[in-house]
């Protein structure tokens, strides 16, 4: 890792992310009943928890609103915010809320509805399929795609780069 993006990450206290393209494939998937089904990888919500083991706060923003996001969301015991039209605005309000600075947030994002958002935070990060222009503008993209483990990824990026990986692993393994 690159030693500019290492001390950037090194501050992180909140990683902040967009839900469709980045927790889930992207696809929109419905069943005969009509009903809206997203798939979500486990590895991407051990991630996530690790996080919060040593105090990294996880934020989920969402243009669209569902049920089954919210049930993940609270199951991860993430802070979610759904059918959102200004993202900024809402990651300004919740960083007030905890106390963090805008400059001590990774958000990950895969298209142009997260572009305003990315803007303002400390560091940019895609997962591989994001939308070109988003990948040029992160700061890193990950190797694997939204919904395919980016988000753990990115997870482990952050810990590794605050030296706190084996930190995260022990509190999850044994249970702290």
């Amino acid at each position: 890792m690159e030693e500019r993006l290492r001390s950037k990450l090194a501050v992180v206290q909140a990683l902040a992310l967009d839900v469709d393209g980045v927790l889930t494939d992207g696809g929109l998937y419905f069943g005969n009943d009509g009903k809206e089904y997203k798939r979500f990888h486990v590895h991407d919500g051990l991630g996530l928890v690790l996080l919060q083991h040593v105090g990294i706060r996880v934020l989920w923003i969402s243009g669209r609103q569902h049920d089954g996001v919210k049930a993940r969301a609270e199951e991860l015991g993430v802070y979610l915010v759904q059918g959102v039209s200004d993202k900024p605005q809402v990651l300004r309000d919740t960083l007030k809320q905890w106390g963090i600075e805008l400059a001590k947030v990774a958000y990950m994002g895969d298209d142009w509805n997260d572009y305003r958002v990315m803007q303002v935070v400390g560091v940019r990060i895609a997962p591989s399929d994001a939308t070109d222009r988003i990948k040029r503008f992160a700061d890193y993209v990950t190797v694997r795609s939204g919904g395919y483990g980016a988000v753990r990824e990115a997870c482990e990026l952050i810990l590794e780069a605050q030296g706190r990986l084996e930190e995260a692993l022990e509190r999850y393994i044994s249970g702290q």
